[in-house]
């Protein structure tokens, strides 16, 4: 029986397109879209800010050094940088204010605290969960074996009993390696579906 239901944050609860944030800035500096994700990418700076190796300050500034961001506030930043989510959500609040009277709800993201605190101030949604699992304060991001270990233990019942869905299925797999009953997902009536064969009852 599922004790426990374990949700990515990134096209599972909120969608999101890193397309939006480099077209600004491309449109700002007049560059081709293509080179802010290529040269982006080069630097591993991503990585590094989501997996709790830099401060927020210093990926800013890291990036507008690499980037040649002239001129560029940290706040004008921080809003171009957030401009990636769309604003409604995938799956409404309702759901996951049902499923938390019955389930222990655990957000588990590889995600940076730029985006963070920007999502848990716009979507209250978030405070249906009962823990929060994100790679920038866990130190190491999805597939890591270690992050999974992290969202069991928030859990706190055993890896068979937690549900796990992720859009991404190598993340999916790293689950299920994890001992997790995972599922990629595709979309909030498919994921409808995966829980009511596992016999969640769901809002209406």
């Amino acid at each position: 029986m599922l004790k426990a239901l374990i949700f990515d944050l990134g096209n599972v609860i909120l969608a999101f397109d890193f397309m939006r944030s480099y077209q600004t800035l491309a449109k700002m500096y007049n560059w081709p879209p293509e080179r802010v994700p290529d040269r982006s990418r080069l630097t591993g700076l991503l990585h590094s800010y989501e997996s709790g190796g830099m401060s927020s300050a210093v990926f800013f500034g890291e990036m507008a050094q690499t980037l040649g961001l002239d001129g560029l506030s940290f706040e004008q930043f921080r809003d171009i940088w957030f401009s990636i989510f769309d604003t409604d959500t995938l799956c409404p609040e309702s759901f996951f204010e049902y499923l938390s009277k019955s389930y222990r709800l655990i957000l588990l993201s590889n995600t940076n605290e730029l985006h963070f605190d920007m999502i848990r101030q716009r979507f209250p949604l978030l405070g249906h969960f009962h823990h929060l699992v994100l790679s920038y304060e866990v130190g190491v991001m999805k597939p890591a074996p270690r992050i999974y270990q992290e969202a069991i233990r928030a859990a706190g019942c055993k890896p068979e009993e937690c549900f796990y869905t992720d859009d991404i299925q190598d993340y999916v797999d790293a689950g299920r390696n994890a001992g997790l009953d995972a599922v990629r997902f595709q979309s909030y009536q498919q994921l409808r579906a995966e829980l009511t064969a596992r016999s969640v009852t769901l809002p209406g």
